[in-house]
């Protein structure tokens, strides 16, 4: 790390590390020099506007998982893949119907399981009775490192050596030293959870991200606890139903520019710039979210139209729902999930084939069928192309690996 990058006014301060390196040690949020400006105002506004149409549709819903499920899934998938880790929504799914256990880390399904546990983190949280705290951190931790590369290097525990993000022999940032983490954790538990917040929900929330990442708490799988400890934090501050609200997606895009104003914000104080592209992922991705869950309400009310034509059974409808959360169908599956015989399983299945709501998808080992309206819907800009469901390499789904270092 360079010292000479960070100036005079930079929010933290630099001490000597391990290796000859200098490590940043940030100050104990809030920062006491910066004040949100009027410029940021019109667009903290629209931010925030468009927040609550969210939560507002999002209660709507007749079934909040025919939302949730997508958007955790698409969150786990993208923030996964900012930090390298790369599954298709078609790889994820199908691993989620019939777990392998991989052979090695260099095997597909290693990333696979990677981004199941960000999945199932992300549900422990919905389930979990934990107040924000570092306990419920290090939970996110265990599960997120569970079986994966990164087993090894002490999950749900906070690190206790030095780490440089980059290249090892010249890290781009190294953040505090082990010796200084517990200070800024507890600093930090208490900044998430105080009553007199001195900015709106979300510029807390942005805060925090920051204040997080900077500190690096783990050896491992720190930027992808951050963003999911951000879409926790957005939902509990704002005072959501649910974790509607997801950041990865935009992050994902701009991955080079959410690393340099992250380190902007250490180097310069500029958190301005921060808080700025903060706010356009957040305009950005609540209109997307907006959009797609109107259609899937469309879809929701097109296949129901159907059912009620054809005079649908009461399971028809069951299938119908349960597509909202995952577009997979194995009839065999259904034989407990409604507690039905095979035959008539596979009965239900080909009468949803014949009205046009599932199709059979090829290339699986077992008989699978899929929603393909739902899936495009609920995936889209995420798999590399919606009606590619086969496993021929593809330049989409293996893009050039960030050159940020969780």
């Amino acid at each position: 790390m360079d010292p000479s990058r960070f100036s005079s006014q930079s929010p933290g301060r630099l001490i000597p590390a391990s290796g000859g390196l200098s490590a940043f040690v940030p100050h104990p949020l809030p920062p006491h020099d910066w004040e949100l400006s009027q410029e940021i105002w019109p667009l903290l506004n629209e931010a925030t506007n468009r927040l609550f149409l969210l939560e507002g549709i999002g209660r709507t819903l007749p079934n909040p998982l025919m939302l949730l499920g997508p958007l955790i899934r698409r969150e786990s998938i993208l923030s996964s893949r900012i930090e390298g880790t790369y599954a298709t929504p078609r790889q994820l799914l199908l691993f989620e119907l019939h777990p392998v256990e991989p052979r090695d880390h260099n095997d597909p399904e290693s990333d696979w399981e990677e981004v199941a546990n960000y999945v199932e983190a992300f549900r422990y949280s919905l389930e979990s009775q934990l107040p924000l705290s570092l306990r419920l951190i290090r939970d996110w931790h265990r599960i997120l490192m569970d079986g994966v590369r990164g087993k090894d290097r002490t999950p749900g525990e906070f690190r206790r050596t030095q780490v440089g993000i980059g290249n090892p022999h010249k890290p781009r940032f190294v953040p505090p030293p082990p010796q200084e983490i517990a200070e800024c954790l507890d600093r930090f538990e208490k900044y998430i959870n105080s009553s007199t917040p001195r900015f709106p929900p979300l510029i807390d929330c942005f805060l925090a991200h920051y204040q997080f990442e900077t500190i690096h708490p783990f050896l491992d799988g720190n930027g992808r606890v951050g963003r999911l400890l951000l879409s926790t934090m957005i939902q509990i501050k704002s005072g959501l139903t649910k974790p509607w609200l997801h950041l990865s997606g935009y992050f994902d895009r701009h991955r080079q520019l959410y690393v340099d104003r992250l380190f902007a914000v250490s180097a310069e104080n500029d958190w301005e710039g921060w808080i700025r592209l903060c706010l356009q992922a957040t305009v950005s991705q609540a209109g997307e979210t907006i959009e797609r869950c109107q259609n899937l309400q469309g879809a929701y009310r097109d296949f129901l139209e159907l059912l009620k034509g054809a005079k649908g059974s009461i399971r028809l409808a069951a299938i119908v729902d349960d597509l909202f959360s995952s577009p997979l169908v194995e009839p065999r599956a259904l034989t407990r999930r409604l507690n039905v015989t095979y035959p008539t399983a596979q009965k239900d299945v080909d009468r949803l084939c014949e009205l046009g709501i599932l199709e059979p998808l090829p290339g699986t080992e077992f008989k699978t069928y899929w929603s393909r309206r739902v899936f495009e819907i609920a995936y889209a800009g995420v798999e590399p192309s919606p009606t590619d469901l086969n496993d021929t390499p593809n330049p989409f789904d293996s893009p050039t690996p960030p050159s940020a270092a969780e």
